[in-house]
């Protein structure tokens, strides 16, 4: 039965409301919380642990999650979510305001979340198409990228200044509230519950998981869509040496405030990005919009790796999120409009795995690949070779920045191979937009009014 008294575009402008709130509070938590164990332990390798085990939970529990969250629907699969996130905080914030936390504590909570994170991101994924006509779907996506940009630029500000005035723990009890506030907005909003024709009767992991082979039987069965996933596969591999690589790549020239100021730049790329699919609603060919934007993805990595220069970064930070921002909007919209609403959280629970695995195999091999491989063939302090200071200059770190070429020419492969497959450049019109379960929830000028906002 539905519950609330908000439906439609304005239902989901509330919903996001909360979550974006709970992202910022969350993200203010995963700033605060890696400069609290970094300064306790002084070791980077706990760091990294710590890093690993926000991703590898959430890619091993998705075909459970994302089934859960097409038997639950969107809404209590939110509810849940939210609620056990801010238990996991809550338990967190009172081990370190009793002075009773020690560092393998953490592990377990980063783990716990990580799994309601894996609850989460398909369940959210999941609520436009319920809410939101179909034609206005890339608007909503916007705000959506718009919500995770905004609160990735203004934790690190917020969280380092709250620092110097309160404790660590009182910043993970303002998560907790806005995990409260998200969790106000889901109890007023009517979220439709779709009816499931593979619906199954019985309960227990085997279960979820023969329910999750539906979605995969589904994807593969399309091979535009498979292929599709597996460029975003592909891309966020490239993506997560770019994630690891643009630390050392600064600070071999530069000061610790001017990678600040990259990232704020870079964050603010992908913050006006974002406000321009909201109101634009993003290309109306989302295919050629996802391999165009990628290729500036491509042109940004190896723009930023041609010389030590901060301004040269700032601007290809800024050219990459900002088309990160509409890559990542125009994918989920495919989704959303191409994927069965009863399918749609396994579905997106599926692409969720597959393009979180190579950004893991990535983090772990981008660190090697720099300082075992490039680095020492390149030269830490001075490049040996004149041929490669004129392509990407001269000076410490200069390997770091072959590597990163490399990796945007890698993005421009990928592209090129992508866009000669047939079945995903024809993706849009072989594959028919699924029945429109919110159509006439949202007129336009509702939406106008919503994404100005």
């Amino acid at each position: 039965m539905m519950q609330g008294m908000f439906s439609g575009f304005r239902g989901f402008a509330i919903i996001w409301a909360g979550q974006f709130i709970s992202m910022t509070g969350s993200a203010l938590t995963a700033f605060a919380l890696g400069v609290y164990i970094y300064q306790l332990t002084g070791s980077v390798t706990t760091l990294g642990l710590v890093y690993a085990l926000a991703f590898l939970p959430t890619v091993l529990a998705s075909p459970v999650t994302g089934s859960l969250v097409d038997r639950w629907g969107p809404r209590r699969a939110l509810l849940v979510s939210n609620l056990g996130s801010a238990l996991v905080m809550l338990t967190l914030a009172g081990l370190l305001a009793t002075h009773t936390f020690v560092t393998w504590h953490l592990y377990l909570v980063v783990t716990a979340s990580s799994l309601f994170q894996a609850l989460h991101t398909p369940a959210f994924a999941a609520t436009p198409p319920l809410l939101v006509p179909a034609r206005h779907i890339g608007r909503a996506n916007g705000m959506y990228t718009f919500a995770l940009a905004a609160s990735q630029v203004v934790a690190p500000l917020a969280a380092g200044a709250i620092l110097m005035v309160i404790d660590i723990w009182a910043i993970i009890i303002v998560d907790c509230l806005s995990f409260g506030v998200a969790i106000l907005t889901l109890l007023v909003v009517a979220i439709p519950q779709v009816r499931r024709p593979d619906a199954e009767s019985t309960t227990g992991v085997r279960s979820l998981l023969k329910d999750f082979r539906h979605a995969w039987r589904y994807v593969v069965a399309r091979q535009g869509l498979l292929g599709l996933l597996l460029f975003i596969a592909a891309l966020n591999f490239s993506g997560g040496f770019v994630d690891v690589l643009i630390t050392p790549l600064v600070l071999a020239f530069a000061a610790p405030h001017a990678l600040g100021t990259v990232m704020t730049v870079g964050g603010l790329g992908m913050i006006i990005s974002s406000v321009a699919v909201s109101a634009w609603g993003g290309p109306r060919r989302r295919v050629r919009g996802i391999l165009g934007f990628s290729l500036i993805l491509a042109g940004a990595v190896v723009l930023g790796a041609v010389r030590p220069n901060i301004v040269l970064i700032g601007a290809s930070a800024f050219a990459f999120l900002g088309g990160l921002a509409v890559v990542i909007a125009a994918n989920q919209s495919i989704w959303q409009t191409k994927v069965p609403p009863h399918l749609i959280g396994r579905a997106m629970a599926l692409q969720n795995m597959v393009a979180n695995a190579p950004q893991l195999v990535a983090y772990a091999l981008a660190g090697v690949a720099a300082d075992r491989v490039f680095q020492p063939m390149v030269g830490r302090d001075e490049v040996h070779s004149g041929a490669v200071a004129a392509l990407v200059g001269a000076g410490p770190g200069r390997g770091i920045a072959l590597l990163l070429m490399l990796i945007g020419v890698l993005i421009a492969a990928s592209v090129a191979v992508a866009a000669s497959y047939r079945p995903l450049r024809r993706l849009e019109d072989e594959l028919p937009d699924v029945t429109d379960p919110a159509g006439p929830a949202a007129g336009p000028s509702e939406v106008a009014t919503v994404a100005v906002r």
